[in-house]
């Protein structure tokens, strides 16, 4: 039996057009990942295009092949993006597990005649792939990326923006290698990009310490006026409103992370934020142990992910889905409450 390595061995076997996509707000692992494997193709000799379905946090520019990133918008690009997609002989999707996460790129690539390739680690993955490296137990996008250019036998050519790309993501998605999914293999992989020379303290600042002052301020904001403790439920909770977000000049990126301040608090076993961005609500939810914030996520709003980490939608105002997520709680009390105060923290 062939095994995916195999066929996307043989696929790469002569130079190709070649799409890569990731998530709609790309986070480090997504950019990281996508941007390392787009320079490795680009080492072999394949003509390779990274369109983003939406911008991305000023503080993941500095990665390598960032100056070409096509990123989409639906009034100024879609001929363009929707051309690059049917033009592509193969479309490599990282980092996400269902189409409904690249937007309207998603069933553009959907009706492609190009291969299909999925190179992801989230839970469940839609059935929409060719070929498919899918290991949710895997910390990270990056991780994966990795492992399929060493088998592939060129891991010396990982260079050092690549490994610092793939660095980025394998960090940030075990927040700084503090969570469950930091395996031995995680380790012994940072060790290999650290023979590529690659600068452990520079992604760390570059990433954590390039804070705009309105950032902290805004920071500042949300754990003084808008954290929700709920002891009833070991639940804690964020909900920022639009009005909010414009005060403080909210760019992309600054409400990443918040919701892990709520999982820090001591007892706390679940933690979400609802972010209002005018035609949705966008959802975060954390949990520690056995609690499945994946689960409750696809559940009851349409979204999914990790055991421990998850996203989801609302198309409700920001008021009624916050009512309708504690109205939720008492369901899940009694996981909530049984679940040990001191629980490993979650999988980014």
């Amino acid at each position: 039996m062939t095994t995916p390595l195999a066929e996307l061995q043989a696929l790469l076997t002569q130079p190709r057009q070649v799409f890569i996509t990731t998530h709609h707000k790309p986070d480090a692992d997504a950019l990281g990942s996508s941007l390392a494997w787009a320079a490795y193709l680009k080492q072999h000799g394949h003509h390779v295009t990274v369109v983003t379905p939406s911008d991305y946090p000023a503080f993941l520019n500095w990665m390598g092949g960032n100056d070409e990133v096509v990123v989409y918008d639906k009034r100024q690009n879609d001929h363009q993006v929707r051309d690059l997609v049917q033009r592509a002989e193969v479309i490599f999707c990282l980092d996400f597990s269902c189409l409904a996460r690249i937007n309207e790129i998603g069933e553009y690539v959907r009706n492609a005649p190009g291969t299909k390739v999925l190179i992801d680690h989230h839970q469940q993955p839609e059935a929409f792939a060719d070929i498919s490296f899918s290991n949710p137990g895997a910390a990270a996008t990056a991780e994966l990326i990795f492992e399929i250019i060493r088998d592939l036998g060129d891991q010396a050519q990982v260079t050092k923006a690549m490994g610092e790309a793939l660095y980025a993501g394998i960090m940030t998605d075990t927040g700084s290698f503090r969570h469950p999914s930091t395996s031995r293999n995680v380790h012994l992989i940072i060790a290999e990009l650290l023979s590529a020379g690659i600068d452990l303290s520079a992604v760390h600042r570059r990433i954590y310490d390039s804070h705009s002052e309105i950032r902290l301020r805004f920071l500042g904001f949300v754990l003084k006026e808008k954290l929700v403790v709920n002891r009833e439920f070991n639940t804690a909770y964020i909900a920022i409103t639009r009005d909010e977000l414009r005060a403080y000049d909210s760019k992309t990126g600054d409400t990443e992370g918040l919701v892990n301040y709520a999982l820090s608090i001591e007892g706390i076993v679940f933690a979400a934020i609802f972010i209002d961005r005018g035609s949705a609500v966008k959802i975060s939810f954390r949990s520690v142990g056995d609690f499945s914030v994946s689960d409750f996520s696809r559940q009851h709003f349409e979204g999914g992910g990790h055991h421990n980490a998850a996203g989801g939608i609302s198309y409700l105002p920001l008021a009624p889905t916050v009512e309708r997520f504690l109205g939720l709680l008492p369901q899940y009390k009694e996981q909530l409450v049984s679940e040990p105060v001191a629980a490993a923290p979650p999988v980014a």
